[in-house]
């Protein structure tokens, strides 16, 4: 069905409507009028109408369907679920259920940040490889150490709790030993804004108050499985590689202490590659579970 309708329209409209200027308009013509027959199809109205109403009702499907999909950030939690636990046995890093990797190594930094722990983590970034750096109290006093410490904790490495002054626990009273742990832990907060979830003693050497308290914390402790570093016959990279990847105590789970030291932050790479040749991957901090051990609960 069909509607019309008659208007009057200047002529000069509808010469301008083809793109001539007013000053193009002969004078005799300008105050001229004429009736134009304007005619409209109302069932194209009423299907343009329909048309636009379409979308909506597809838009309408869309959004439903998509609040039944999970968020990037539930699939985020998702991913970084804990899969692994510390083996107290033989501080391993063990699977939690069937069917997680076994063959797994945990790699870890005593005594940073250093001289040499930046240039260690920017290695390891480099070479996608997960760590835990475990920081001293003594090496976060200056601007600049926290600094360090902050890129390294940018760079994406797990920041963990290894006391003040690296003392012997038992030898300090049980005061002296919570000044050593809680106020490393309030300094790795104020510089990165995470409390650290690991603990590690110097020496290996944890006490019932240490224990207690990490748990107070919400912590993880744990020692290593085996390490040489420190060991003179280790202190050159070519000499630390090759005991790193072909010691007897290399086993599923293994937890490698390192330490910042230039020998070490040399032989690395030779690590990882060769750990790698024998099949073993390196474990994301992120995936260990870190709330406290019974023990240190009791």
């Amino acid at each position: 069905m069909k509607k019309q309708w008659t208007m009057l329209v200047p002529l000069s409209m509808l010469v301008g409507g083809c793109g001539l200027s007013e000053a193009g308009i002969a004078p005799e013509y300008e105050d001229i009028t004429e009736e134009v027959v304007v005619e409209e199809e109302v069932e194209e109205v009423v299907d343009e109408e329909v048309k636009e109403e379409s979308p909506k009702e597809d838009t309408t499907t869309d959004e439903s369907s998509q609040e039944t999909e999970p968020t990037d950030q539930e699939k985020t939690i998702e991913v970084q679920k804990p899969l692994y636990r510390i083996n107290e046995a033989n501080w391993t890093v063990a699977p939690i259920e069937e069917g997680t990797p076994e063959q797994v190594y945990l790699l870890t930094i005593d005594d940073a940040p250093d001289k040499h722990g930046l240039q260690m983590a920017q290695t390891l970034h480099e070479l996608d490889v997960p760590a835990i750096f475990f920081v001293n109290g003594r090496f976060l006093r200056s601007e600049e150490q926290a600094q360090t410490l902050k890129q390294i904790h940018e760079l994406g490495f797990e920041i963990g709790n290894h006391t003040i002054s690296h003392a012997s626990l038992q030898d300090l009273s049980e005061a002296e030993q919570r000044e050593e742990i809680i106020s490393v832990s309030d300094r790795i907060e104020e510089i990165t804004g995470e409390r650290p979830r690991f603990f590690r003693a110097p020496f290996g050497q944890n006490t019932d108050v240490s224990k207690a308290i990490v748990a107070e914390e919400g912590m993880t402790y744990m020692n290593w499985t085996y390490g040489y570093d420190w060991e003179a016959e280790y202190q050159n990279a070519s000499a630390l590689t090759d005991i790193m990847v072909n010691t007897p105590l290399l086993t599923n789970g293994a937890n490698l202490l390192t330490h910042d030291r230039a020998w070490t932050a040399k032989a690395l790479q030779g690590i990882v590659e060769g750990l790698a040749t024998k099949g073993f991957a390196p474990v994301d901090p992120d995936l260990i579970d870190s709330s406290p051990t019974e023990e240190a609960e009791r």
